[in-house]
């Protein structure tokens, strides 16, 4: 029986994108070598970069924008330490939305470079909603959020209009949504939540915005220096690179962006009503600010866990547990999830104590 997979990272990806990638592995380009052992300078892995570099461009519709791409590696942790490196001034000021464990870890990178100021937070109720209404200072050199909180399942559904840099940690959402991505200034991503295999992570930036720290950054944290190589400052993660490009050609082909948000939408609705509905489910994160790729709940009766996980498990679920901070469960539905398989979550939900 095939799994039905809510993992919340490494992500489930297309079937169709695990068969072409598993056939590279073993031929490469009809080469009779192997993806991973074929050398990043070659023709064909250079080609992979820049296809996967323009799939990234054209699906967020910031071709001809002044935004380049970049596949780096640290995962979006890494990120936490390189954007403030990158735009936080010496003697300046950063500011961050503090929605979850993630925006926290970002927070104490940033504290290492200068001040940041936390404009709002929603730690007090366990971060199970997106704070409103905040005020964001003029002076910041550049404001912080994370669009979807994984673990706590929350999502961002509007962003600050300002004149200043928009940063936004976009991991678990990324290529989920229609947005208007121009009103983002730098977006990370980790592959592993909704792009591809973990090892890689996404960088778009708008590359006027570079370069006015004044201070030295270590070549291998420094943007422009991997702007200039185009991604291969060093080796970069082959694998995870090309099955992203796999997969984001799966979704161009799908009809892009507003194609799966259709989907996910679905997805969603029929989960959190199943949950709403349902007097032995109640989910964790405010109703308006729910997200669409990770839905969290819990039961109303803690007694009924060990036979309502046997349920699940003998339905062929994988990795419905929740966060450990957070406990109960958690239902993450990104890009690749197939309806049938939360039309089975679903099932089990309804007939389950009957």
């Amino acid at each position: 029986m095939k799994k039905h997979n809510f993992s919340a990272g490494p992500c489930i990806l297309p079937q169709e994108v695990l068969q072409k990638a598993s056939e590279a592995v073993l031929n490469f380009n009809n080469e009779d070598l192997s993806l991973i052992e074929v050398s990043h300078r070659s023709s064909g892995i250079v080609e992979v970069m820049e296809k996967a570099r323009s799939l990234v461009l054209e699906l967020l519709k910031l071709e001809n924008k002044g935004y380049s791409v970049l596949f780096l590696q640290g995962g979006a942790s890494l990120e936490f330490l390189m954007t403030p490196y990158n735009l936080l001034k010496n003697n300046g000021k950063a500011a961050y939305l503090d929605t979850g464990a993630w925006s926290s870890k970002a927070i104490k990178e940033a504290k290492i470079f200068g001040e940041v100021d936390i404009v709002a937070s929603s730690k007090d109720k366990n971060f199970s909603y997106i704070p409103k209404d905040y005020v964001i200072a003029d002076d910041a050199d550049y404001f912080h959020c994370t669009s979807n909180n994984t673990i706590f399942g929350t999502q961002m559904k509007t962003f600050p209009d300002r004149k200043g840099l928009l940063v936004c940690d976009m991991s678990s959402d990324i290529f989920s949504r229609e947005l208007d991505f121009s009103q983002f200034d730098l977006i990370y991503a980790g592959a592993q939540k909704n792009m591809g295999p973990a090892g890689a992570t996404l960088v778009v930036v708008k590359e006027e915005i570079l370069g006015k720290t004044g201070r030295e950054i270590p070549s291998m944290l420094d943007y422009q220096v991997h702007l200039s190589k185009d991604s291969m400052f060093n080796t970069p993660p082959v694998f995870a690179v090309y099955v992203s490009m796999l997969t984001l050609q799966w979704l161009k082909d799908l009809g892009g962006i507003a194609a799966i948000e259709k989907i996910n939408k679905a997805k969603a609705e029929l989960l959190y009503n199943e949950i709403d509905q349902n007097p032995l489910f109640e989910g964790v994160a405010a109703t308006e600010d729910r997200s669409t790729m990770n839905v969290t709940f819990v039961l109303t009766d803690d007694s009924l866990k060990e036979k309502f996980d046997a349920a699940w498990k003998r339905a062929g679920i994988n990795g419905l547990g929740g966060h450990r901070s957070v406990g109960g469960y958690r239902a993450s539905i990104y890009n690749a999830m197939p309806l049938e398989s939360v039309v089975v979550l679903v099932d089990v939900m309804k007939n389950f104590n009957n």
